[in-house]
């Protein structure tokens, strides 16, 4: 007869992945004329539980390359950002989000400029991102277990030399 046994492991409860678009300021010491690049570089982050929501906090450094003094002369304005995003992610089976649950953020796009503009000597800048997050917790399974002895044919031991009988007869060549 079969029964049933549950089992406590731990299992992805929910995932969810957001796409954003921010903002951003640089102002050079020169007045600049063109852009001639832009990038982001030491992207870090984090993830936490709060209230039920999970809060990203992160940051990167944006590097913006440009030409000033009537385009003879080129310099680079570094600049680091921080940036927090929230996160609702639908748990399975109805679990809450709990300090023992495990937060894990990736970073599915890295973070990249998407448009540049000048204007009154500021740099204007849209970067994008495109971070994952799985929330990893406790879950419950249930398997059968069989528990009827009789199922099971028992064997005996058999002596060394009906052993060695068994071994001789059997075709090595079978497979080939």
């Amino acid at each position: 007869m079969a029964s049933f046994k549950e089992i406590v492991t731990k299992a992805v409860i929910g995932k969810a992945k957001k796409t954003s678009t921010s903002k951003f300021s640089v102002t050079p010491s020169e007045k600049p004329d063109t852009v001639l690049g832009c990038w982001v570089i030491n992207h870090t982050f984090e993830g936490r539980g709060q209230n039920g929501v999970v809060v990203i906090n992160g940051g990167f450094d944006v590097n913006v390359w440009y030409s000033y003094n009537n385009d003879t002369k080129t310099a680079v304005a570094t600049e680091h950002f921080n940036y927090q995003d929230k996160m609702n992610i639908r748990l399975k089976d109805g679990t809450i989000l709990n300090d023992a649950s495990e937060i894990i953020v990736r970073s599915l796009t890295q973070p990249t400029v998407t448009d540049v503009s000048t204007q009154n000597g500021t740099v204007n800048l849209s970067i994008e991102k495109e971070l994952g997050v799985e929330i990893v917790g406790n879950t419950m399974i249930k398997v059968s277990v069989e528990e009827d002895e009789d199922d099971y044919e028992v064997l005996e031991d058999l002596p060394d030399e009906e052993v060695d009988e068994v071994i001789k007869e059997i075709d090595e060549d079978y497979l080939k």
